[in-house]
Order: C-alpha cells, then sequence, then structure tokens
C-alpha cells in the first residue's frame, strides 16, 4: 500500500513551504484525497508530480542546432 502524507508531511518531503503544497491542491495540480475536512496526498502522487517537472540539461548541440533555426 502506498504512504499517505498530510500537507505537512508532504512540505517537509519535498522541502516546500505548506502554503506551496496547498496551492498545488487548490489549482488541483496534483491528486489528492479527501477525509472529511483533511486532505492527503499519496507519496507517489507527490514524486509523479516532481518527476513531471524535471528539466533535462542542454548540451552544446542543442544550441548549436538551435542557431540554424533561428537565423
Amino acid at each position: 500500500m502506498d504512504e499517505v502524507l498530510t500537507i505537512e508531511q508532504a512540505a517537509a518531503r519535498i522541502k516546500m513551504s505548506e502554503r506551496y503544497v496547498r496551492r498545488l491542491v487548490a489549482e488541483r495540480r496534483i491528486p489528492f484525497h479527501k477525509l472529511g475536512r483533511s486532505v492527503r496526498l499519496k507519496a507517489s502522487d507527490l514524486a509523479a508530480h516532481i518527476d513531471a517537472g524535471r528539466v533535462e540539461p542542454i548540451t552544446a548541440a542543442d544550441v548549436w542546432r538551435g542557431l540554424g533555426r533561428a537565423a
């Protein structure tokens, strides 16, 4: 079974503020579960959100390739 986190635990896990995590929930940018008035997040959903924001590094070849298109 996947670990279920509170807002506070999720914020601590990703080293961000609770306000940021609450904003993700309010904007529905991350899946969550509502238990009464409490909000819970699955650890796997939190990890998926972080992985979705991954940006790959740019290489010199990418820069030169991009310059050819800009001209």
